[in-house]
């Protein structure tokens, strides 16, 4: 039998299979390796503000690499790009299986993140470049598969391999997934460059990288060290300040590094805002939950994931009937609907107490991840329906710096209000007992965001995503504008 050759590979097959595949572990590292905190404290060693470093310093590497992402990709090529960030990144969760001390697994963390920084923007350029609009329902189909399944499946499996095996294996469960990725890329990925990259605007990416390392530093450690400590204030601050800088900066270059331009249109900005306001109720949520569960209800890690799990369940099988609904009903009912249906469980989460039945927790979750597919499907299927082909790596960056920072808004929110109300309280006998009415009082805030969210669904025109409505079979082709089409290379 002769060799499979890339020519002979549809890429659509091979860019989904790429992308899903390091997608799925990078989302996956971010819930994993909550579980697995205690047990690397206590073998390396580390007190519990240097294992907050541990997640704290991926989120803030995260954040100083994702806007560079977009211009890396259509400079040097989204193959070569991507690779590169699979590669820094699978070889990083080696070295943090392999650490010896907190500040190794720190220094390896940061170096994780550099690689999932630019995997994600990198890799939903190429899934837009080779799904033409009409087909961007599809795209969306197979980048919830991740994002559904990720978070869900996190803390079931980081619990399993704290307890049978070792913490170390939290990181080591990356190699076989990231080393086949990279392997099957390498093989049959075909390279993409925009010839009207530009030069690399340094300017802009110190302001964006720093400005956004330090509000997600503030966002992600305001809540345990104080909104009004010296560190959380000066950071936060400087972090806005940088970021506004850097507004002023990028829209007065000739190609900056964050396209911020790309805002002049609509749908593009509807879309980008809805996305923020529902990654922060929805992570909000996935936040609250699991600690409810672990610190009210004295549930093990497993058994609360077990009990989150549900939610990817509703996730896949919503998105059977939304990606058949969306041509027919559109984006904005879609969306608005679904925020509405995540509001609705987060109020009812507001109810729980340790008496109610587990099948009614797993009902709801069930229906959080239902109405979650319910957004995140006409979101991503719309969100570049107007966006140039060349414009995809940089519309991505935006869009996933958009996500980072309303999932860290989000639990910061959150976080706060159970700190400001306190999550223990002291009861006649003087010994202190779990207070649920902080937790509730979160699970309404959370609702509230979503209603938040469901009014800026709202303001999309269906219109404006037409192109992302019309079966394949309707579309008819067009010239292509050589001076806009990525370099196949």
């Amino acid at each position: 039998m002769p060799p499979i050759s890339a020519s002979r590979l549809s890429q659509k097959v091979v860019v989904g299979a790429v992308f899903v595949s390091a997608m799925f572990v990078n989302i996956l590292d971010v819930t994993i390796i909550n579980v697995a905190l205690p047990a690397i404290g206590k073998d390396l060693g580390a007190s519990q503000a240097a294992l907050a470093t541990v997640a704290v310093g991926y989120l803030v590497s995260l954040a100083v690499f994702i806007p560079a992402s977009g211009w890396l990709g259509d400079r040097f090529g989204t193959k070569r790009i991507f690779l590169i960030a699979l590669a820094l990144f699978t070889g990083a969760s080696a070295l943090c299986g392999l650490a010896q001390s907190i500040d190794q697994l720190v220094l390896f963390r940061i170096l994780q993140g550099a690689g999932g920084g630019m995997l994600t923007p990198v890799g939903m350029a190429m899934m837009f470049r080779v799904f033409p609009p009409e087909e961007r329902v599809r795209a969306s189909r197979i980048l919830m598969v991740p994002t559904a399944l990720a978070p869900a499946l996190g803390p079931v499996l980081g619990g399993l391999l704290v307890d049978k095996v070792s913490w170390h294996w939290v990181f080591y469960i990356n190699l076989p997934v990231g080393v086949a990725a990279f392997v099957f890329g390498l093989m049959f990925l075909e390279e993409y460059r925009n010839p009207k990259a530009g030069r690399f605007d340094l300017p802009g990416f110190v302001l964006s990288g720093a400005g956004f390392a330090l509000l997600m530093y503030a966002l992600s450690e305001g809540a345990t060290k104080g909104w009004g400590s010296p560190i959380i204030l000066s950071t936060g601050i400087a972090g806005l300040i940088l970021c506004v800088a850097m507004v002023f900066v990028e829209l007065r270059v000739e190609e900056p590094m964050l396209h911020l331009r790309l805002l002049r249109d609509r749908l593009f900005v509807s879309t980008n805002v809805v996305s923020m306001v529902n990654s922060a109720a929805f992570l909000g949520v996935l936040y609250v939950f699991p600690l409810m569960q672990q610190q009210a209800f004295g549930k093990s890690a497993l058994e609360t994931g077990l009990l989150t799990f549900p939610e990817a369940f509703g996730v896949v099988i919503a998105t059977q009937w939304v990606s058949r609904l969306y041509p027919v009903i559109g984006p904005r009912r879609l969306m608005a609907g679904g925020l509405l249906g995540i509001g609705a469980c987060a109020a009812l989460l507001a109810l729980v107490d340790g008496d109610t039945a587990a099948v009614l927790i797993v009902v709801l979750m069930f229906c959080t991840g239902a109405s979650m597919a319910h957004v995140m499907i006409p979101m991503q299927a719309a969100a570049f329906a107007r966006t140039a082909l060349a414009d995809n790596g940089r519309a991505s960056t935006i869009f996933n710096v958009q996500r980072q920072l309303g999932s860290a808004l989000g639990v910061a929110l959150l976080a706060s209000v159970l700190a400001g109300i306190g999550t223990m309280t002291t009861g006649g006998g003087g010994a202190p007992s779990p207070n649920l009415h902080a937790y509730h009082v979160a699970f309404l805030v959370a609702a509230a965001l979503a209603v938040l969210g469901a009014v800026a669904a709202l303001t999309i025109r269906d219109g404006d995503a037409a192109s992302t409505l019309r079966k394949k079979t309707e579309v008819t082709p067009t010239p292509t504008n050589p001076s806009t089409e990525p370099a196949k290379v």
